[in-house]
């Protein structure tokens, strides 16, 4: 593990915080919790925590005592001084004395006691840094140091490779009584530089900040050089198939299987991420890789992202896929009845009331290939795959040295249901589309651009397809939630297979496609050029159906229905003059959403189309919007807003047509106007 600690930036951070009032002691804590929190083999996704005790005034001028300690929903690479809560010292220490302290009234103790009412709450293991008498305390959960504590002779090999100098905790939940226990084992020999915690990780404390740190570095590389040479190939290879199917091949029918029913019809749903390396396929590819599984997490506090564990599939060959649905349905089916076991025997312990936590697996090891992570939404997916890779090394290293054997899993029960470890999972509430994947076509366009806004803002991740790839990426840009963008010509069929697997391939598949992309073309019809009448068909006709055949195809093999939905226009069922080449495809477009309707009810597909009139955009640009309003004699705000509400229709309006379809979901067939009320292009 190389030591990080840099003078010169240390001191140029203690200036810059200096400048806004930050003291030296926070400012060095802030910069050794970076260089903790910046290695995954650490600190992952809240794994760990930081403190140092200094001395901070309160808002009327007081000074106190302080423990600053790592706040809830920082991220220690990341972290600034708010990021520690700085918590009075003196009622925590207090506390020591008491016999027991229930998980709310520790939470309200270190919440009265903050110098800033309006700070995060403190880590829910303040009150072990409270109780080392240590300046500055720090804790990871180390993969080298999980690789020694998660040995049924864990504490032996501690003692035996660390010496005197580090203390032993036995395994306990965190909270009060863990604080109490790590103190009491630190108060037997107050010489002692860190704590091994069975089953958990590593605390290391100093005077100073760079003591504390090069503390941790040091007894993380002692277990890493273990590790290194001692260490042996616990596994052996499995034989693959011949020919492999690809992540993209098997990702939809995973996502399917993982999904759950939440009413008739509907389902919640998951991304997923791919992940591979040659240390990932080494494991994966093990005879041993589904007893490994079986045993559980490397840290308790992982539950929280990964449950007891990962689910295992076999390797998935690339001339068998048509019954590899069925083998992945038998797999969640068998990880769904574990789970529900695992809660029904350890919620019986007690007469606590729970709800089981929905029984999917986030993540999935699949031989010959990698791993999927999944969540709600990409990065919860991420940080299941992040969490699975560090999973790997540590459940590897412990097998090199011995036997893998992480903590039991009715303890692994109580800090999954644990509330305080739930809330940190709390914070984020599911929008109506959340782990739901939209494409849009023709998404750097007006209506284009405001649908993929509006799907975004209801959960969805978007993957914004345009011919114009750059348009596409900054139109993604600007509406956040991860969406994705990317040239696609949709005249093209490879370009529109390739833009959907990408799609596949980013978040595992595809929910709701609005087939957006279209042009105009004028032109009286008895001349019209057929090679221009034959362009437009291209794009207002044979592009969507080329686009509805992708779509379908991923929707069949995820299992769990979909939304397929088509920019019909006015022009469908109200033509205009000149307009043939337009409205002519267009027609054919709003029949063939009728034809998708009508074969594709039973696969839980709903086709709906939206017939819209007069939306400033490509289509209908300044240019066109001028010459149409003078050559009707109307000012251009008259001709735009000529409709029986009197008012000019937006892009905007579009999109909440299309979002509103995407949520019926009782509707199919559907065609929605969206004109301000024109009668002669209503439905009849």
């Amino acid at each position: 593990m190389l030591n990080l600690w840099n003078d010169a930036e240390a001191e140029a951070m203690v200036a810059s915080y200096a400048a806004k009032g930050v003291n030296r002691d926070l400012a060095l804590r802030t910069y050794t919790t970076r260089l903790l929190g910046g290695e995954p083999r650490l600190v992952l996704h809240g794994g760990g925590n930081t403190s140092v005790k200094t001395n901070m005034s309160d808002l009327v001028g007081d000074s106190w005592d302080v423990l600053c300690v790592k706040g809830s929903g920082w991220d220690m690479g990341t972290i600034e001084p708010a990021g520690l809560p700085a918590v009075k010292l003196a009622p925590l220490l207090k506390a020591r004395k008491l016999e027991q302290l229930g998980d709310e009234d520790m939470v309200a103790l270190q919440r009265a006691n903050l110098i800033d009412p309006a700070a995060p709450n403190p880590s829910v293991e303040a009150l072990l840094h409270a109780f080392i008498p240590h300046k500055f305390v720090d804790h990871t959960h180390s993969t080298a140091i999980l690789a020694i504590a998660d040995q049924a002779e864990s504490e032996r090999m501690s003692r035996e490779i660390f010496g005197p100098k580090m203390g032993f905790v036995p395994y306990i939940m965190p909270g009060f009584d863990l604080a109490k226990l790590a103190a009491e084992v630190f108060d037997e020999d107050p010489s002692v530089e860190g704590l091994i915690l069975d089953k958990h990780g590593i605390f290391t404390f100093g005077d100073t900040a760079k003591q504390a740190y090069d503390r941790m570095i040091h007894y993380v590389s002692l277990a890493e050089d273990l590790v290194r040479q001692n260490g042996r190939n616990p596994f052996s290879p499995i034989t693959l198939p011949a020919t492999l199917a690809t992540p993209e091949d098997i990702a939809p029918m995973l996502r399917g299987a993982i999904a759950f029913a939440k009413g008739e019809g509907s389902f919640e749903r998951f991304v997923s991420e791919f992940r591979t390396s040659p240390d990932i396929l080494a494991f994966v590819n093990a005879a041993e890789v589904e007893d490994m599984a079986r045993r559980g997490v490397s840290t308790p506090d992982l539950s929280i992202r990964i449950k007891t564990g990962p689910m295992v599939l076999p390797a998935p060959d690339a001339g068998q896929l048509d019954g590899y649905r069925a083998v992945i349905d038998e797999r969640v089916a068998k990880f769904v009845a574990d789970y529900t076991e695992y809660f029904r025997v350890n919620d019986a312990r007690d007469d606590v009331a729970r709800t089981m936590l929905d029984p999917m697996p986030r993540l999935t090891l699949v031989p010959g290939l990698g791993m999927f992570g999944h969540g709600r939404t990409l990065k919860d997916a991420k940080i299941a795959a992040d969490v699975g890779e560090t999973w790997i090394m540590a459940a590897r290293d412990a097998e090199a040295i011995g036997r893998f054997e992480p903590v039991s899993k009715p303890d692994l029960f109580d800090l999954e249901y644990w509330s305080l470890e739930q809330a940190k999972l709390a914070g984020a509430k599911p929008k109506p589309l959340t782990g739901q994947v939209t494409v849009v076509t023709g998404g750097a366009g007006a209506i284009g651009a405001a649908t993929a806004k509006a799907f975004a803002a209801q959960g969805a991740h978007v993957v914004v397809l345009d011919l114009d790839g750059d348009k596409a990426r900054l139109v993604a840009k600007t509406i956040g939630n991860v969406a994705i963008g990317c040239a696609c010509d949709v005249t093209d069929p490879s370009s529109v297979r390739a833009a959907f697997d990408m799609a596949v391939k980013i978040f595992g598949g595809v929910d709701i496609v609005v087939s957006n992309a279209g042009a105009a073309w004028e032109g009286a019809i008895a001349t019209l050029d057929e090679a221009l009448l034959r362009k437009s068909f291209e794009l207002n006709f044979f592009s969507h159906q080329s686009v509805a055949q992708n779509a379908v195809r991923i929707m069949k093999q995820q299992g769990t229905g979909g939304v397929l939905l088509f920019n019909a226009s006015k022009q469908a069922v109200n033509p205009g003059a000149n307009f043939g080449a337009y409205g002519l495809p267009k027609a054919a477009t709003l029949f063939l959403s009728r034809q998708y309707a009508l074969e594709h009810g039973k696969d839980g597909i709903r086709v709906n189309a939206v017939n819209a009139d007069r939306i400033r955009s490509g289509l209908l640009n300044d240019e066109m919007i001028a010459a149409r309003s003078s050559s009707r004699g109307l000012s251009v705000k008259d001709y735009m807003s000529g409709n029986l509400l009197g008012l000019e229709v937006t892009a905007e309006d579009v999109a909440q047509a299309f979002v509103h379809q995407a949520l019926a979901r009782s509707t199919t067939a559907d065609v929605t106007t969206v004109d301000g009320g024109n009668i002669a292009a209503a439905m009849r």
